[in-house]
């Protein structure tokens, strides 16, 4: 098998454009169409990248999503002329990003800066572990693991602020055993 040959069977990631608004309706419309069409092993994760924001509204917090890319849907399959068919006939597709006969998959550079592959992270702390927080808004103040989400990529931290026990969110990364 030659590398070219090698490369196409290979999933990678392409950015698909679409209507605005239409992001979740094509998310969804794919992973319809994937499963009844069993097409898994040819379009392996389809989804929209968003990030939680709290909001303040009426004196009320709340948790709102908002679109990292809006009019964008990230795909992550192996290109051939039957799938590229599928994702670009889905209802509110416009077409993927590149040059319309080969669009160009998502460097492995550009996938990293995106977050978007799920790193399985090998954790050097448990619950009632001290860490410290070494990025974010609460850099330098030193905690106690309360818990530990490898779901959502979110570590509980206890930390000591003004005298008081305060508990915090962080990710993974934002945080390094003592």
């Amino acid at each position: 098998m030659t590398m070219a040959e090698d490369r196409d069977t290979e999933a990678r990631w392409y950015v698909v454009h679409t209507y605005s608004g239409y992001e979740n309706k094509v998310h969804q419309n794919l992973e319809t169409i994937i499963e009844n069409r069993r097409l898994q092993d040819l379009i392996q994760e389809v989804m929209v990248p968003v990030e939680t924001v709290i909001e303040t509204k009426d004196g009320k917090e709340r948790e709102v999503e908002h679109k990292l890319f809006p009019g964008y849907v990230l795909v992550k399959m192996v290109m051939t002329d039957d799938s590229w068919y599928i994702v670009r006939n889905t209802r509110g597709v416009t077409g993927f990003v590149g040059p319309s006969s080969k669009p160009i998959p998502l460097s492995d550079e550009e996938v990293e800066k995106l977050g978007v592959t799920a790193h399985s992270a090998a954790l050097d702390y448990a619950v009632g572990d001290n860490v410290q927080i070494v990025s974010g808004p609460l850099e330098g103040f030193i905690g106690i693991v309360e818990g530990i989400d490898a779901e959502a990529k979110k570590v509980n931290v206890k930390v000591s602020m003004f005298g008081r026990e305060t508990p915090a969110e962080v990710d993974f990364a934002q945080v390094k055993p003592l």
